[in-house]
């Protein structure tokens, strides 16, 4: 590879390096520093070694010699026999090395195999495809009963299984099958009868995969070492991280643990920076509500809150206002639990509650960094809130984000922490209430019909002035069925208007609230969706699912 130049002498000393510290295979190392794209290394491994590599084409369409040759040996040793020009019997190896694998298998059956070469994502992928997902589970090539014994009396056993090749594998793919879907979280969730493994997908939980339930402590003990996490603890929750490359990309996933009747449910959220877009545009924001966020974060004072439940891209629209933001004179700092991404010329401080170091406390330790803008990740308590209000109105911008259902019940959410009217309609410019929702796949989106509800429905609607394109979700291999792929934002605006101010020091309800920022012309989130189902861009279904709209 040096001769070829796909490798430079640094890289080389690099990945050695990693190869003595870490123990595993040198070109595994190569591929998880990104340093060497996987088929280009088994381009050069086949040249090399004069092994074929077996190409996507090449696979078989269905599994091969099954009554010679065990799922279980196959799976462990990720060997795939195939047949060439339909007589002659091959394997396609991952590793070209384990020459006793192959040496067992010609003993075994009898037959005298060619060789070719086979990358490990090809594999996986190719044994998914042939063998099927209750075949996965063989992987861990280990009996139930035994895991058990060793997850309930021997630590040291149970440490020795998650650190076996096969259940490092299976972790690795669940984790790299994640990464390929565009999941946002990972959830392996224990049962009575199996190991349920489900992804998140543009908002959506789907079913993955099923394991035994024997593997559960394996698959466990597994990502709670990779986390730093204390293998022994089941009766408490527990948080970590973990960061590892995947296909050359740095990712970082939180690991958050919990004990249910059936053993640990574990969740872990993925961080992936490389498909975190910071543009309001891109994040599918309207051109009107961008232009009015823009005016409104060029105050040099005030509160901009943004709104909405978990999982509702929240923190991505705040990282995107910080982005535009951030100059050379402008000093911002955030305070977040936890740091989700790192962002150029911002000091981002992560709370430890665990020494005392909590939001209000780090709040007060960056009003004495003489800031112009603050973010901070979210206002979970009077005292934060309060501290708050305090900084904008001592000559600061501050960014943070409420858990509430629409721009309006954001105001009575504060007021029912206990802070003042008064100082709420002083300080607070802007309220951001958003929702996720699935854009249509382009591959398969279908004509909605019939149309003459919705139109007459949408009558009146700003959106109808468009060219109409009412779309239903249909599914194809390219959305995995779901007849979605992607998400974007739907969102409303309230601005603190001289009429909002005097309602909001009243007292008034959130209704009276709202009512007022339609008729200064707020779009609310659901005429949003809409408008984004007229045009075509998502389903009418998906808005309201998400909206919860009648």
């Amino acid at each position: 590879m040096l001769e070829a130049r796909a490798l430079d002498e640094l890289a080389l000393q690099r990945s050695q390096r990693a190869t003595k510290q870490s123990g595993e295979r040198f070109d595994r190392v190569l591929t998880k520093l990104g340093l060497v794209a996987e088929p280009d290394l088994y381009t050069h491994l086949g040249k090399f070694l004069d092994i074929p590599v077996l190409e996507p084409r090449g696979l078989p369409l269905e599994p091969v010699l099954t009554d010679k040759i065990p799922e279980t040996f196959l799976r462990a040793a990720a060997i795939l026999p195939l047949f060439v020009d339909q007589d002659r019997p091959a394997l396609a190896l991952t590793d070209p090395l384990d020459l006793e694998a192959v040496d067992a298998l010609i003993y075994s059956t009898g037959l005298d195999f060619e060789l070719r070469l086979l990358s490990p994502s090809l594999f996986e992928k190719a044994w998914a495809e042939l063998y099927g997902k209750k075949s996965q589970g063989l992987a861990l090539v280990a009996d139930e009963a035994h895991i058990e014994a060793a997850s309930e009396f021997d630590l040291q056993r149970l440490r020795d299984i998650a650190n076996e090749a096969p259940v490092i594998r299976r972790v690795n793919q669940i984790m790299a099958d994640a990464i390929e879907a565009r999941a946002s979280d990972i959830h392996v969730e224990p049962t009575l009868e199996s190991v349920v493994v489900r992804f998140r997908i543009d908002g959506v939980l789907r079913a993955t995969e099923t394991l035994p339930p024997g593997f559960k402590a394996a698959i466990t003990s597994r990502i709670k070492i990779m986390a730093r996490l204390d293998i022994a603890e089941r009766r408490l929750p527990q948080d970590g991280r973990i960061k590892m490359a995947i296909r050359g990309v740095d990712i970082d996933f939180r690991v958050s643990t919990i004990p249910t009747s059936h053993g640990e449910s574990i969740v872990l959220r993925i961080l992936d920076r490389s498909q975190t877009t910071l543009d309001f545009d891109a994040l599918g924001f309207e051109p009107d509500t961008i232009n009015t966020l823009r005016r409104t974060m060029r105050n040099p004072n005030g509160i901009v809150l943004v709104t909405g439940p978990t999982g509702s891209g929240k923190t991505t629209t705040l990282y995107t206002a910080l982005k535009e933001i951030t100059k050379p004179e402008v000093k911002v700092f955030t305070v977040e639990d936890p740091v989700e991404y790192q962002l150029a010329g911002v000091n981002q401080v992560q709370v430890q509650p665990a020494i005392g170091l909590d939001f209000p406390h780090t709040l007060r330790a960056i009003l004495r960094q003489d800031p112009d803008v603050i973010m901070i990740g979210e206002i979970r308590d009077a005292e934060t809130a309060k501290i708050a209000i305090q900084a904008s109105l001592t000559g600061h911008l501050v960014f943070s984000t409420l858990h509430t259902n629409s721009a309006a019940s954001s105001i009575t959410r504060l007021v029912d922490m206990g802070v003042e009217s008064y100082l709420i309609a002083s300080t607070v410019k802007a309220v951001l209430a958003q929702r996720l929702v699935r854009r249509l796949c382009a591959h398969c989106e279908a004509p909605l019909e019939p149309k003459t509800q919705w139109r007459e429905r949408f009558a009146g609607e700003a959106f109808t002035r468009e060219k109409e394109r009412l779309r239903a979700p249909a599914g194809c291999p390219s959305c995995r069925n779901s007849g979605y792929s992607g998400r974007s934002t739907i969102a409303e605006l309230l601005l603190m208007n001289d009429t909002m101010q005097r309602l909001v020091c009243e007292g008034a309800p959130e209704s009276a609230l709202e009512s007022c920022a339609r008729s200064a012309g707020m779009t609310t989130m659901y005429q949003c969706g809409m408008g984004k189902a007229w045009r075509g861009e998502t389903s009418i279904d998906e808005v309201l699912r998400v909206t919860r709209m009648d």
